[in-house]
């Protein structure tokens, strides 16, 4: 119901937006690969695993990733990683600096990176501040997770090269807009900026099958 409210909201809000709406669907809004529900560890190394590649290659090594662990009869937790050789996770396709990424990941979860709970418990920012703690997890990395696995209702990652593709297609803009461009546009999306987001996406997809 809260989702339906919020699509109603942005309808009337904004009449582009609607039309994209329209064309996806109030109630079939397809997620991205985020949607399983995972664990901290788990949702945190698969964002550094698809972070700057395809989701299908992302897809891929992230499968073979966790089948490692998996093959092993091996739980995938902290240590496991520390534990595993760098040889063993470059043979999966992870690239050295992911690598190195996972093992700081690893290392601030022993050392007491807040759990998956008290990270649901936090402010959005404070969320942001906790995960950039973690090598190679930035703000974009930290909104992902706000969005998909906090299911925080008002993110908006302005950087997002998706985001400012889709906002430059249906706005019929001249190049990608910046950031303040984007938080401007946004205004008449609060407090829902997460769904409108999620359907900039979606129309990205939409217009690959098209063309």
């Amino acid at each position: 119901m809260e989702q339906r409210q919020a699509v109603i909201y942005l309808r009337q809000n904004d009449p582009i937006l609607a039309e994209v709406i329209e064309r996806i669907g109030n109630d079939s809004l397809e997620l991205s690969y985020y949607q399983e529900k995972l664990d901290l560890l788990t949702a945190l190394s698969q964002a550094i695993i698809f972070q700057q590649i395809s989701t299908k290659v992302a897809t891929k090594i992230f499968k073979r990733f966790v089948l490692l662990y998996q093959e092993s009869h091996t739980e995938l937790t902290a240590k496991a990683i520390l534990e595993t050789p760098e040889d063993i996770l470059r043979s999966v396709g992870i690239s050295r600096p992911k690598i190195s990424y996972l093992k700081d990941l690893a290392g601030k979860i022993e050392q007491g990176l807040p759990s998956f709970a008290e990270l649901s418990m936090m402010e959005d920012g404070a969320v942001i501040a906790s995960l950039t703690q973690v090598k190679g997890i930035g703000i974009w990395t930290a909104q992902m997770f706000l969005i998909f696995h906090l299911n925080r209702p008002d993110v908006l990652p302005v950087n997002d090269l998706g985001i400012r593709s889709a906002i430059a297609n249906l706005y019929h803009l001249n190049s990608l807009p910046d950031a303040k461009t984007i938080e401007k546009l946004a205004q008449k999306w609060q407090p829902h900026r997460s769904l409108a987001c999620r359907y900039l996406w979606r129309s990205l997809a939409i217009n690959d099958r098209v063309s």
